[in-house]
């Protein structure tokens, strides 16, 4: 064990983050209930992804043919696999098609990405546990592990921007993953603190695979390799692998002068539970986030412009500066990956089509010469307004307008949207939204028997957190 004054030289960051995870109890009913919304939703994401070969192909062990005894299933799989691979899968499953929730902040991110490693890591622990005559972990320890994931990660991002020194947020879920993954496998302040300083050096990588002209499809499986990461650095810790104190602070070696422009990393509130709690569903649309509310408004407007597409002389999307930095593109869009990352091209299927679904990014949709014409005519513009209110942590707003313009001079509404679905503002709305997407995306893979099944655990709060992990994944199998 670290003595007490090896431990007050440990990095403040790292001391905080190990804290909440050994030491905070989870109270916030808001948090609980949101986070078995959050379990169940990033779950079917995960399932309807699997009826994507280019998700598929990457799934499994890495050599054909592994089978771990008493390993981590992969749900809507017959893999069973280590708790690193089978993190690794879960994680691509979920974030393939971009439809799982996100956080917006100075960094972005999407943090039920970590479900990737908290549910293979509960997963091989439980059946670690059986085998051995022991109690499995229950469901309420996977909703625990995850409202402390987001937060850890949220928290992260509220000002420390990844993104302007060209890293990726996954470096975040690499952390998060770290250390509640440490804490479930068994491990105490020491194992955390060494296995989240190992993390921090790990570095991150870039996002060159977000942006033109490179995007491409590790965008998709990138948490999937952040989260694994996590399990495998929380795994070696446990077997006792040693720590770097100051792996942040170390002068012109530490992470903060290396990769982050020699400025400080901060936590600027407390560790909670309030990422969780103010969490963004993708509800209606698997499409980048700050394109969210483009799509509502231009969902609304199809019936007014669907049989005059021909007549438009212009579509001007009004957005923060968020959204022009990340997603406002022209000119080609070489794959799946590139397309769901376009404000213009996400807009554009809304106004042709009146609906969205990850259908529409693949190459036959993307033939059709319309929306590379509508795309064409496009002018997007920053409200300043949208900008300050989208990093207002009163209103965290993602706001988009459309406004389409006739050739006889003649224009539609301006159709503004501050708060998509998924907002903790629209949580009411959204919920039956929710359950309708988990619904579907069941149906995409299970038999309806086997459906009623999942749902009739899922919807049940009570039931949900009582039951065993080994059980709970057993539904998906």
């Amino acid at each position: 064990m670290l003595k007490v004054e090896d431990r007050q030289k440990t990095d403040a960051l790292i001391e905080e983050i190990t804290d909440y995870v050994l030491n905070k109890e989870i109270t916030s009913e808001e948090a609980l209930t949101t986070a078995q919304y959050v379990l169940i939703d990033t779950l079917g994401c995960g399932i309807l992804a699997l009826s994507y070969p280019e998700c598929t192909k990457l799934l499994g062990p890495v050599v054909p043919g592994t089978v771990v005894p008493n390993g981590s299933r992969v749900p809507g799989t017959s893999y069973v696999l280590d708790p690193v691979q089978g993190a690794f899968n879960i994680g691509a499953m979920i974030r393939w098609l971009d439809y799982n929730d996100t956080w917006l902040a100075a960094e972005w991110g999407h943090p039920s990405d970590n479900l990737g490693g908290i549910l293979a890591v509960a997963d091989y622990v439980s059946q670690q546990r059986i085998s051995k005559g022991q109690e499995p972990l229950k469901i309420f320890e996977v909703l625990e592990a995850m409202i402390k994931a987001h937060e850890i990660q949220g928290i992260l991002a509220l000002e420390n921007s990844l993104n302007r020194v060209g890293l990726d947020h996954v470096l975040y879920v690499k952390i998060a993953t770290t250390a509640v993954v440490t804490k479930m496998f068994g491990g105490g302040r020491e194992e955390i603190n060494n296995a989240l300083s190992n993390a921090w050096i790990d570095n991150s990588s870039l996002r060159t695979y977000r942006h033109t002209p490179n995007t491409g499809s590790r965008k998709s499986w990138a948490a999937g390799d952040a989260t694994s990461r996590g399990v495998r650095l929380a795994m070696m810790a446990i077997k006792g692998e040693m720590g770097y104190p100051t792996a942040l602070t170390a002068p012109g070696w530490g992470f903060q002068d290396v990769l982050f422009n020699n400025q400080s990393l901060k936590l600027s509130q407390p560790l909670d539970s309030y990422v969780m709690e103010n969490v963004l569903f993708k509800v209606s649309y698997p499409a980048e986030f700050h394109a969210q509310t483009a799509a509502e408004a231009a969902v609304q407007l199809h019936p007014d412009v669907v049989d005059r597409i021909d007549e438009i002389e212009k579509v001007t999307i009004t957005t923060h500066e968020s959204a022009i930095r990340i997603i406002d593109k022209q000119g080609p869009l070489n794959n799946p990956a590139d397309r769901d990352h376009c404000l213009q091209y996400i807009t554009a299927i809304g106004l042709l089509k009146g609906n969205i679904g990850a259908e529409d990014y693949e190459d036959e949709s993307a033939a059709n010469p319309r929306i590379d014409s509508l795309r064409n005519k496009m002018v997007v513009v920053e409200n300043k307004q949208y900008t300050k209110d989208y990093l207002d942590p009163g209103k965290r707003s993602i706001a988009n307008a459309v406004q389409v313009q006739f050739n006889d001079g003649t224009t539609t509404e301006n159709i503004v949207c501050e708060y998509p679905l998924g907002h903790r503002f629209r949580r009411k709305e959204a919920i039956p939204k929710i359950l309708e997407k988990f619904k579907g995306n069941l149906s995409a893979h299970y038999t309806d028997k086997q459906r009623k099944r999942i749902e009739d655990v899922g919807y049940d709060f009570q039931k949900l957190t009582k039951m065993n992990v080994n059980e709970f994944v057993e539904l998906f199998i």
